[in-house]
């Protein structure tokens, strides 16, 4: 192990090479823009099936124009296992969400040949598509590509920019959404070994506990209504309070009930989150001097347990109702999309502690705080697993701060369970 952690180490100016033109190919002050199934998240692609080719690479790309690097293991037969995560991100977002894990891939599968091994079992590194909810309104599209996990209507959803259906962009980037609108997976989830995810942590508790990086237990599920839409009756601001139909205060009175649902959930031990991205009067109607009659909201519940989500959403609904009553408006929550939660396999996990010890020491456990491509792997039955890489100041934003020496102490332990895994041997 010792002469692959010396390989892996060797690596590093290759992830930084990598990541800092993914960082130029997504360059949108003040931060990091790469749109899915367009300009950036295509010239990702490229960037990363160049370097893997550079090392031997394999390339392929699947009906989902999912990108998918193979190192042949010694078994043909063997089911192989999977790595990687996605290079799509959010508008002005940073540089490491997604594009740390896809990077860590392949310097840890250049680690590995460097150290003189060839896996008995195939590698795969995977760059999966749209993982980011903002372009479609539906997150964890390459996933849900390779598993048959597209919800009915997905790939006739449109593009926040360029308008283009899912079926359209999936197309104009080497897919074939004929072949998903057959409703059968790209790959067998039972033909499957496992799938290893990493990814930067997304909340500061690496930082408080002062590691490079951790062992996820497991990642939440959410339930999102992406356009909440209040109708209440426009009017004068003159008008008395009891003859009011105002729809603003309405969805003020529904943010405030769904903050009082999380705190009450989280002080009973049921681990939740709830955010509100959107929530405004119409643009077009914005006044001073009126009630407003319409509000819109966007809405995501996330938790850890599926039947703690499926309660969620009754509260969810009785929460509406309730508030329409008190009100008088109606409350229309509009197009409902969901990811199942994704609890990690308990024997990866170990096998994942024990390859951090081997790496250079114990590395914390903890949940993450949002849902990734590992869920719909999970939920498919294949056994996944994740390590989650210190990050200061979040995602989502341009301040994400992952320094590439904790890259490199995760891509370590990674590569350590790869060898364990995959059965490494003697290079041929």
């Amino acid at each position: 192990m010792t002469e692959i952690a010396a390989a892996v180490a060797a690596a590093a100016p290759l992830a930084q090479r990598l990541l800092d033109r993914l960082a130029a190919i997504g360059a949108d002050p003040p931060g990091i823009t790469r749109e899915a199934f367009g300009p950036g998240e295509n010239a990702a692609h490229a960037l990363i099936a160049e370097a893997g080719e550079a090392l031997g690479l394999e390339r392929a790309v699947d009906a989902g124009a999912n990108l998918a690097l193979r190192w042949p293991g010694r078994d043909p037969e063997a089911p192989p296992i999977l790595i990687g995560s996605h290079l799509d991100s959010v508008v002005q977002g940073g540089n490491f969400d997604g594009a740390a894990g896809v990077v860590a891939g392949l310097a840890a599968i250049a680690g590995l040949r460097a150290a003189g091994v060839r896996p008995r079992r195939s590698i795969e590194l995977l760059a999966l598509r749209c993982e980011e909810a903002v372009w479609f309104g539906l997150g964890l599209i390459g996933s849900r590509c390779l598993l048959a996990r597209l919800p009915p209507g997905a790939l006739d959803l449109r593009h926040a920019r360029s308008g283009a259906t899912l079926a359209e962009s999936i197309a104009a980037c080497g897919g074939d959404p004929a072949r998903l609108r057959e409703g059968a997976p790209l790959r067998d989830p039972a033909r499957l070994d496992s799938y290893l995810e990493l990814h930067i942590e997304q909340a500061p508790q690496l930082v408080e506990a002062g590691a490079p990086f951790g062992l996820c237990l497991a990642n939440p599920g959410n339930l999102r209504h992406p356009q909440i839409r209040i109708t209440g009756e426009d009017a004068h601001t003159g008008l008395p309070h009891r003859f009011r139909r105002d729809a603003a205060l309405a969805g003020a009175e529904l943010a405030l009930a769904l903050e009082g649902l999380w705190l009450q959930e989280e002080a009973a031990g049921r681990p939740m989150a709830v955010t509100i991205g959107r929530f405004h009067t119409p643009a077009e109607r914005h006044s001073l001097t009126m009630v407003s009659g319409r509000f819109e909201l966007s809405l995501d519940l996330r938790a850890y347990d599926p039947a703690h989500l499926a309660a969620l959403e009754g509260r969810l609904a009785e929460i509406l109702a309730g508030v329409a009553a008190r009100r008088g408006v109606q409350i229309d929550p509009g197009p409902r999309s969901a990811a199942a939660p994704g609890a990690m396999d308990p024997a990866i996990l170990e096998a994942l502690a024990d390859a951090a010890a081997a790496a250079g020491g114990p590395a914390p456990r903890l949940n993450s705080p949002g849902s990734h491509d590992a869920n719909n792997f999970a939920a498919a039955g294949v056994p996944t697993g994740m390590l989650l890489v210190r990050n200061r100041n979040g995602s989502h934003n341009p301040a994400e701060a992952m320094e590439t020496a904790d890259l490199m102490a995760a891509t370590g332990a990674l590569a350590a369970w790869l060898a364990t895994r995959a059965g490494a041997g003697p290079s041929a």
